[in-house]
């Protein structure tokens, strides 16, 4: 069965910095699209970074994380990242991991995943 665990997150002040961490097991992360998305209360799902699976690496950042946000992601781990600075309290939300067939615009753009992890509270606030 396919899982993607998440975990890294937890409370941090504002200015700081999280690496979140998702491990998959059962999926071969060569053929994926791997992407991170936030969802805050009251507020819906939006994709913050996705992550190609060719040799180009093609990303895409929101505009709210462009130049704080990195995700990396390691296919002989089997896990993806997303290191997270200069961290503010509107970065607050649960985090979520996903991975999907086809490309970083469909995914990040339109939410379209195959797996999603259950997430990982993320709470910036002094």
């Amino acid at each position: 069965q396919v899982q993607l665990v998440e975990s890294g997150g937890g409370l941090v002040q504002p200015g700081g910095s999280l690496r979140l961490s998702c491990a998959v097991s059962e999926l071969t992360l060569d053929y994926y699209v791997m992407g991170w998305f936030r969802q805050a209360p009251g507020m819906e799902r939006e994709g913050m970074s996705c992550v190609s699976n060719s040799s180009r690496g093609v990303a895409y950042y929101a505009e709210s994380v462009k130049g704080r946000f990195t995700m990396s992601r390691d296919n002989a781990k089997n896990t993806v990242y997303l290191q997270m600075n200069r961290l503010n309290p509107d970065d607050s939300a649960i985090y979520y991991c996903a991975a999907g067939r086809g490309t970083v615009q469909r995914m990040c753009h339109m939410g379209f995943a195959d797996y999603w992890g259950q997430g990982t509270q993320v709470t910036v606030s002094s």
